[in-house]
């Protein structure tokens, strides 16, 4: 062999003459190849006035000198170009690019283009954690615009998420976790995951699956009560199975709900319900809570009950229609709104017997409304069966009461008192009762619209004190 095998630099020969000649060969090309480093690697026709020693790796398509020769290295060494084909593995450093390059057998490529097994920042690579940094911090930086991270996962079914860990056991992690929508979850020790919050990639809907949230309502619903129903039942269909046996579980459950714009009806079935209920407070949404027994035959559905039937207060809101009501206990109401709030009573009922001394049938106190658009019958006794105070409003106009069996009233069929209002004009009273027609204080107003003194029912005159006014 007369070169290297590598470099084919030329052997110095036995009985050569002039092996200086031959040295200086092989000296010439190592300079040449060693350390390379050139000045450009796309020119096709050789620089005008190179420098000595100047070196370039020849672009395509050369022409001129370097004809021939794509992709060599070429030298410019003792006024002449010299030519150099590359090896595989090679490198260089091209200058005017300020970039590294490897020949890969065929072409130069970018050293950062070459896929590396494995890389390590100031730490130690493995086979699952290829490329691994141990740093205060690290910078992914723009070029001029915008910047992306980038995760890609094979399927749907893989994973693709960034997890946070404490002493290398997970803690955090968030992104495409078995599926396509967005999941965001924690651990206390790696094992055991807690699901917080997943974003659905269809609709962008998000969901709390460990949250507890309202139901939104997407439609009307109704939920049915019977006499023999079951609490723990989800009141949706009307058998003894699905239906609830109360009415306060009924308004426990409407009460968790966001009914929005919809109508949420409790059906109660006829019978006798010993419990009253109480709504303590606004819905959540603006649609309408209707609570209804059977406003053809409000006697078929009783409420018999120990205190007040039906109370809402904090600015609460029902809609009542089709009972007849009874209290065993001295003191309760009938139907009560308190604190802000309205109840609508707009279908026929029938108010029963109260016990003791302070029972009336129908009470609005503390800035509260009650109205009234439908007829309905009294058939048994109470204080009052209309009490308005506090600032509160009752409108019972243009409807027909039926008074069955004289039922009296130890203090009134009606009282207005501390600056409240009750509007009963063109109403219709068929049958008696007994007791005062009215007693109106405080600042209060009773307007009939010139129904008369003996407009109500009664058996002695009404009464007006301290700026009460009836007209």
């Amino acid at each position: 062999m007369d070169e290297t095998s590598n470099l084919k630099l030329p052997y110095i020969l036995a009985a050569q003459s002039q092996k200086h000649v031959t040295h200086n060969e092989a000296l010439r090309a190592l300079d040449a190849i060693v350390q390379l480093a050139v000045a450009d690697k796309d020119l096709a026709m050789p620089p005008g006035s190179p420098a000595e020693g100047a070196r370039y790796i020849v672009g395509a398509s050369p022409t001129g000198a370097w004809s021939g020769h794509a992709g060599d290295i070429a030298a410019y060494q003792d006024a002449a170009w010299a030519f150099y084909a590359p090896q595989e593995g090679w490198q260089a450093w091209v200058a005017d690019e300020g970039a590294f390059y490897v020949f890969d057998g065929a072409d130069w490529v970018a050293g950062s283009a070459l896929p590396v097994a494995l890389m390590g920042v100031n730490a130690t690579a493995d086979a699952t954690n290829r490329l691994a940094v141990s740093s205060p911090a690290s910078l992914f930086n723009h070029e001029g615009a915008g910047h992306q991270i980038k995760i890609n996962k094979n399927t749907a079914g893989d994973t693709g998420c960034v997890l946070f860990q404490t002493g290398f056991s997970g803690r955090a992690e968030f992104g495409l976790a078995g599926d396509d929508n967005f999941h965001v979850k924690v651990s206390p020790d790696g094992t055991v995951w807690h699901e917080a919050l997943v974003i659905d990639r269809t609709t962008g809907l998000a969901t709390f699956p460990l949250t507890p949230r309202r139901e939104v309502l997407t439609a009307d619903r109704t939920y049915y009560v019977r006499s023999d129903g079951n609490d723990g039942n989800d009141g949706l269909s009307n058998t003894s199975g699905g239906a609830f046996l109360t009415i306060q579980k009924a308004i426990d459950v409407v009460g968790a709900l966001d009914i929005s714009i919809h109508t949420v009806t409790i059906q109660v079935s006829d019978g006798t319900y010993t419990g009253g209920c109480a709504v303590s407070g606004p819905w959540v949404g603006s649609g309408t809570v209707i609570l209804q027994g059977n406003p053809a035959t409000p006697a078929n559905c009783v409420l018999s009950v120990a205190g007040t039937a039906i109370r809402v207060a904090g600015s609460g809101r029902l809609t009542v229609r089709g009972f007849r009501i009874t209290t065993t206990t001295s003191a309760g109401y009938a139907i009560q709104a308190s604190s802000n709030s309205v109840i609508s009573i707009t279908g026929g009922m029938n108010y029963g017997a109260l016990s003791g001394v302070n029972a009336d049938h129908i009470r609005a106190d503390m800035g509260s409304v009650i109205a009234i658009t439908a007829g309905y019958t009294i058939s048994g006794n109470a204080r009052y069966h209309v009490h308005c105070l506090m600032g509160s409003i009752v409108e019972t106009a243009g409807v027909n009461v039926t008074l069955s069996g004289t039922p009296s009233f130890s203090q009134g069929y009606l009282q207005a008192s501390l600056s409240s209002c009750v509007r009963a004009f063109s109403q219709n009273f068929s049958g008696s009762a007994t007791g005062r027609r009215y007693a109106i204080d405080t600042n209060s107003v009773v307007f009939t619209n010139g129904g008369g003194a003996s407009y109500f029912p009664g058996s002695s005159a009404g009464t007006t004190a301290t700026g009460g006014q009836y007209v």
